[in-house]
C-alpha cells in the first residue's frame, strides 16, 4: 500500500502530517505493508505525477488524503483525473450526500433554504467511473476508483473525517485484503551498550529469526546508552507469531548480557 498526502501546508511545516502516521498504523495493524509514504504540493501536475509514479509500482491500494473540499486549492481529484486520463464530472450520488448534508445543516440552524453553489457542487465533480464514498462527519465524500491492479482511495485531509471514512469504509476493504494476516510487535528496552555496540547483536537476532523485523530507537545521545527495541512480524498464525517475537527477545537478552548490558521486558 502507499499513501499519499497533499497539502501546502504540510511542506512548509505549518501542519504536522498526523493523517499519515495515523493510516501507517492503522493498515499494518490490519495486516497491510505500507510501502511508500508521499507528501505533495496543492498542485494539479504534482498529485498527477505521484499518482502515476504510484501506479507505476503497482500497489494492492493507494490512498490520497487531502484536497476534496470546496476551495480553489483543493486540487486532488482534479490530479487524480488527469494521472489516469479521466473526465472530470459531476456525480449524481455524490451530489445527493453534499445536498443532504447541506440541509442537515440547514434544519439545524432553523433554515429551509439550500443553495447548491459551485464551490459545493465542486465536491461532488468526481473522476468519472469514481464511486463516492459517504462522509459521516464532515461535506465532502471519499471517492474509491479501481484502475487495474491498484484501488486508489481519496479521503479528506480533515483528521477527523479521514478516520471516520477510513473506519466506515476502509477498513473492512483492508482487512478483507490481508485474510488472516495480523501484524505483532513487542519493545524492549536495553540499558548500559551504546547502539553502534547493539548493531551487530541485531544483526545476528534478525539472521538467525529472518522473519522478524528489529529495529533500534534511540532515547538521548549515543553516551546515554538508552534504546528502545522494537520487534515486529505480521503473520496468520496467533500463537506462533508471538513464540518467535519471545525467541527473538530472549536471544537478544543473551547477547546484550553477554557484552555487559541489559534488557528490560515490560509487559
Amino acid at each position: 500500500m502507499e499513501v499519499i498526502c497533499v497539502g501546502n501546508e504540510l511542506l512548509i511545516g505549518k501542519t504536522l502530517n498526523t493523517n499519515a502516521q495515523w493510516i501507517a498504523k492503522q493498515a499494518t495493524s490490519l495486516g497491510i505493508t505500507v510501502k511508500r509514504v508521499t507528501v505533495v504540493a496543492d498542485d494539479v501536475n504534482e498529485i498527477a505525477n505521484a499518482i502515476r509514479e504510484a501506479f507505476g509500482r503497482k500497489p494492492h491500494f493507494a490512498i490520497t488524503t487531502g484536497g476534496l473540499g470546496p476551495t480553489f486549492d483543493d486540487k486532488t481529484l482534479e490530479g487524480i483525473a488527469e494521472a489516469l486520463n479521466r473526465k472530470l464530472a459531476v456525480n449524481t450520488e455524490a451530489l445527493k450526500m453534499v445536498r443532504e448534508k447541506y440541509k442537515a445543516y440547514a434544519r439545524e440552524k432553523g433554515t429551509e433554504k439550500v443553495e447548491l453553489t459551485q464551490a459545493r457542487v465542486k465536491m461532488a465533480t468526481l473522476p468519472e467511473k469514481a464511486k463516492p464514498i459517504p462522509n459521516s462527519v464532515g461535506t465532502a465524500p471519499g471517492s474509491q476508483l479501481n484502475s487495474e491492479q491498484t484501488i486508489l482511495i481519496a479521503l479528506p485531509g480533515v483528521p477527523s473525517e479521514m478516520k471516520a471514512i477510513f473506519n466506515d469504509t476502509i477498513a473492512p476493504l483492508l482487512k478483507q485484503a490481508s485474510g488472516k494476516s495480523v501484524f505483532y510487535e513487542k519493545s524492549v528496552y536495553v540499558d548500559g551498550v551504546m547502539e553502534s555496540s547493539l548493531a551487530p547483536l541485531i544483526d545476528k537476532v534478525m539472521q538467525v529469526n529472518p522473519s522478524i523485523y528489529v529495529k533500534s530507537h534511540p532515547k538521548g545521545r549515543e553516551d546515554t546508552s538508552n534504546l528502545e527495541i522494537h520487534l515486529s512480524i505480521t503473520a496468520d498464525d496467533g500463537e506462533r507469531a508471538e513464540e518467535k517475537l519471545r525467541k527473538a527477545v530472549m536471544q537478544l537478552s543473551r547477547l546484550v548480557g553477554d557484552i555487559g548490558g541489559e534488557v528490560i521486558v515490560y509487559g
